[in-house]
């Protein structure tokens, strides 16, 4: 088992990543002592997962919330159900919720705990490649609103956050693919020696080596605790692990929550976000090669879809976090490893690129 610790004082918490985590009931129940516990999941990961994890509890009061499965149902009509859940079974401020799924289930889950009764324990358990190396990792919660992605939330540390990589065997290809995204993303925004070494072992993590997957998912969550650590609530530094993303949460809002995975979003939008930078003279174009290829390796588009309007793409990327004085702010690229959050680029580049769709 690898631990790796997010340094953030007397809020400081583990990740636990190893094969068969989720059967270790020493483990489990170090990370949940409450005695009170609402577990949190969904339709397709609760008859996987569920059944072992309640098993450690079987002297605790749990209840369960299943939500259904998709990032069309992260929204406040599902947050209520969380909450709700608390509610009725009148749990007091010494419970835990434990989320149980991929992003959508801990971020769901994240913002309930962080709401009831103003704050209780919550822990990650995260089954989906994407919230192994991301979403679990840093303490933002949210949900969706049909006005703008994630603009809903608040930071919400876990107590703990338990990577179990058995979970990945079930993981459908498209989702696995949308995990390499975020995976790339840290290559890309400062450890180009990372970057160098995904393109080695891209083909392995595609057909799911095992040992080559622990080690980037260990990486990956090693480079995302260091920069949460330096900048919990986002106001320096921790913006960088944006790269992609106002590109990408304009093409989920303008597709329509849950046609295309987040990560594929995400990927689209690094691939933008590298061209963007050849086009402002800041990233050489061997290197968006590099980028771009190795986006193509994990089987994700580098375009936005046939069928997204340019006008809502753009009016999308107007509603975002980092935004300022009515400017979009864009995390660009100085190279593989060299990210950088940005108002000034060129326009008419900007546009075009918002323009341009997958060929057939």
């Amino acid at each position: 088992m690898i631990e790796i610790q997010v340094e953030l004082g007397d809020r400081a918490y583990p990740i636990w990543i190893g094969a068969g985590l989720l059967r270790d009931r020493a483990l489990v129940r170090r990370a949940v002592p409450a005695r009170q516990i609402l577990v949190v999941s969904n339709q397709t990961v609760a008859p996987l997962y569920a059944p072992t994890l309640l098993s450690h509890f079987d002297d605790r009061s749990v209840e369960q919330v299943i939500l259904e499965d998709g990032e069309a149902y992260k929204t406040l009509g599902s947050f209520e159900r969380v909450m709700e859940g608390l509610l009725r079974a009148r749990f007091e401020r010494g419970c835990c919720v434990v989320a149980l799924g991929g992003g959508v289930v801990g971020d769901l889950a994240g913002f309930a705990a962080a709401c009831y009764q103003r704050g209780v324990d919550f822990v990650q358990i995260p089954t989906t490649l994407l919230a192994q190396v991301d979403s679990s990792v840093g303490g933002k919660t949210a949900v969706n609103h049909p006005l703008g992605k994630n603009m809903i939330g608040a930071f919400h540390q876990p107590r703990a956050v338990i990577t179990d990589l058995d979970t990945l065997r079930t993981l459908p290809a498209r989702e696995l693919s949308a995990g390499l995204a975020e995976i790339i993303k840290y290559g890309l925004i400062d450890d180009p020696m990372f970057f160098g070494w995904l393109e080695e072992h891209m083909e392995a993590l595609v057909a799911r080596e095992v040992a080559v997957m622990a080690q980037a998912i260990e990486r990956s969550c090693r480079d995302k605790a260091r920069i949460v650590a330096m900048d919990e609530r986002e106001s320096g530094v921790r913006a960088l692990l944006n790269l992609g993303h106002t590109f990408g949460h304009g093409i989920e809002h303008a597709l329509g929550y849950g046609t295309w995975l987040h990560g594929e979003a995400v990927a689209a939008g690094m691939a933008m976000a590298c061209r963007l930078s050849v086009a402002a003279s800041l990233m050489s174009e061997a290197d968006a090669e590099r980028a771009l290829a190795l986006i193509r390796r994990a089987g994700l588009p580098i375009h936005p879809p046939v069928g997204v309007a340019t006008e809502d793409l753009l009016s999308a990327m107007k509603i975002d976090k980092k935004n300022k004085d009515g400017r979009i702010r864009l995390v660009l690229l100085k190279g593989c490893g060299g990210a950088f959050l940005t108002e000034n680029y060129p326009e008419d580049a900007f546009m075009a690129e918002l323009a341009t769709r997958e060929e057939s």
